[in-house]
């Protein structure tokens, strides 16, 4: 063991809370990349497995697109009106995608972006697009997933 002269810092002391405190930001991580509750091996499925009533269809704005997290989906409208939806579950590692600016999908495992557009790959390490979703507006509703 070190000796450390009297009147420093104590430096074990402060190697300890260091550990510690990168212990908890790193399960934190983890945690934020935990994604079922392993009935289904541990991931959220990619698309979801019924239709999904989003929501208003005014909430889209032409040029725009919209996150919905509960569901796992975004949705974008192109400027003619079209709708286009795309699951919000990395491609790379199966983390659900809780950030949008603009029309850019930043996943927070590992940061992968995505157009909401397009579902194209922007930045890696993710190298698949989203998965593209049906989606229609239905009663002034927007309607994605399975049969929208």
């Amino acid at each position: 063991m070190k000796t450390v002269p009297p009147g420093s810092p104590n430096a074990r002391r402060r190697t300890v809370l260091r550990g510690a405190a990168l212990a908890s930001v790193a399960g934190t991580g983890l945690a934020a990349c935990s994604t079922g509750d392993g009935d289904d091996g541990g991931k959220i499925p990619a698309t979801p497995t019924a239709p999904v009533d989003l929501g208003a269809e005014g909430d889209v704005p032409k040029g725009g697109a919209k996150l919905y997290r509960d569901a796992n989906v975004v949705v974008s409208r192109s400027g003619d009106g079209a709708l286009k939806a795309f699951s919000t579950i990395c491609t790379h590692a199966g983390c659900p995608i809780n950030k949008l600016s603009g029309t850019t999908l930043t996943c927070p495992c590992h940061g992968s972006e995505f157009d909401a557009r397009t579902g194209e790959v922007l930045q890696a390490p993710a190298t698949e697009p989203l998965h593209a979703l049906p989606v229609a507006a239905k009663d002034g509703r927007i309607v994605a997933g399975q049969k929208a």
